[in-house]
This record gives C-alpha cells, sequence and structure tokens, in this order.
C-alpha cells in the first residue's frame, strides 16, 4: 500500500492535512437522515487545515479585498468566480493542476472527521463556542484562523469563522439523489453550495451537516474559502 505524509505544506505557506477514503452518513438542514444517505468517499485527497487567509489571497492575487483586514484572518468578500481564479493562478504557481475547491460530500465528510453528531464535537450547542466564531462570541467579525479547537481530524474553523465556497452546485433536494457521491462536481455551477456557518449566524448553521448557496458572481464579508489538493 502506498503510503501518504499526514500533511503537507505547499510553496506559499498553506498547509494540507491527508482524508482518507471512507463511508458517513450524510445529514440534512432538517435534523434528520433521510433513508440513512450513507456516502461513500472513494478517493483519499488532501484539505487545507485552515480556510484561505488574507495572506495566502494577496500572495498570489496581489490584492485584498476583504472587509476584516487581518493577514491571519480567513480571506471574504470573494465571488465563487474569484475563488476560481486564485485556484488557476494557484495552479500555475505550483506547476500542478491539483487545487481546487471541495464538493459538499467531501466537506462534509472532513468536517464530521468520523462523528455522527450534529457537530464534530457533540449534539449540543454548549461548547460551540470553544470551536467556533459565531453570532454569540464573534463580535460581529471574523477572526485569525486557527484560534479555536479543531476538529478530531486536525482541521480548525470547520465551525463558524466564514462560510465556505463548494465546488458543485446547490440542489435542494440532494438527500433524494446521492448517486453523485463524492464526483458530483460542475464548474459551471451558477448556485454553488455553502458549508460551515460563519461569524454572523446561530448555532445552527454552523452544524456539520448545514447547507447554504449564494449567487457565484457576489462575495460577501461571512463568506470565505478552504482548498483541497487531490493526491
Amino acid at each position: 500500500m502506498k503510503m501518504h505524509a499526514t500533511s503537507i505544506i505547499n510553496s506559499i505557506g498553506m498547509e494540507f492535512l491527508f482524508i482518507p477514503a471512507g463511508e458517513f452518513k450524510m445529514d440534512s438542514n432538517n435534523y434528520s437522515y433521510k433513508n440513512d444517505n450513507i456516502v461513500t468517499i472513494q478517493k483519499p485527497f488532501y484539505l487545507g487545515r485552515y480556510p484561505v487567509t488574507q495572506k495566502e489571497w494577496k500572495s498570489v492575487m496581489g490584492y485584498n479585498p476583504s472587509c476584516f483586514e487581518g493577514d491571519d484572518r480567513p480571506i471574504e468578500c470573494v465571488s465563487w468566480y474569484d475563488v476560481q481564479d486564485f485556484i488557476t493562478k494557484l495552479n500555475v504557481k505550483e506547476n500542478t493542476n491539483k487545487y481546487r475547491l471541495p464538493t459538499e460530500t467531501e466537506w462534509e465528510f472532513a468536517c464530521r472527521a468520523g462523528t455522527t453528531t450534529k457537530y464534530s464535537f457533540g449534539d449540543t450547542d454548549s461548547k460551540l463556542g470553544e470551536y467556533a466564531w459565531y453570532y454569540g462570541n464573534s463580535e460581529h467579525q471574523t477572526h485569525p484562523v486557527g484560534m479555536k479547537k479543531p476538529n478530531p481530524w486536525g482541521l480548525y474553523d470547520m465551525h463558524g469563522n466564514v462560510w465556505e465556497w463548494c465546488q458543485n452546485t446547490y440542489y435542494e433536494n440532494y438527500a433524494d439523489d446521492l448517486d453523485y457521491a463524492d464526483n458530483w462536481e460542475d464548474i459551471t455551477a451558477f448556485s454553488p453550495a455553502l458549508r460551515g456557518g460563519s461569524w454572523v449566524n446561530y448555532p445552527r448553521k454552523c452544524r456539520s451537516a448545514y447547507r447554504l448557496t449564494f449567487h457565484p458572481n457576489y462575495g460577501h464579508y461571512s463568506l470565505g474559502f478552504r482548498l483541497l489538493r487531490s493526491l
């Protein structure tokens, strides 16, 4: 069996953690599972330990559109298409084609990190402040990444701080059709999915399963992203 590094760091200092292949039960916005939605992640991948920061964005793009400025804060106010431009330039910079956004299934699998609870730390939101910046503790702004506790696989800010763009199109009834598994991707997505919740949201929207969408041409001060690097 070929072994992979548990983490890698690229040329601009972005750290990626190894995420194994596996299965998980995909939840829904109304707190319930539907028809035992078992999703298989067929290929392992690397996922950013943190959301992409403003320092990382500037090193590739040369400008900073964020509303809450700070090198170690997550980049925000970037559209889905802005992110695709960043990915294209990063791939050129790294002489690869391995960087992209995660799909919803890849994102939720990594967020859950083997858990089956509403959050990666349990079923109640009583400890959310230990893991996330959300409406109750954010003071109405983003915060530097990595300041809260990580999930069981070592990923930070999967709950709260900024919403994270996903690669695939948002479908309201995704739970009815899981044939896409981890390959359900559409780079021409008109209405991309968002995951994770943000500093502006109440606990419910920071759950592992909660999903939303936003127009791909627009950014927002609660909306950022993290990158996937394929093997």
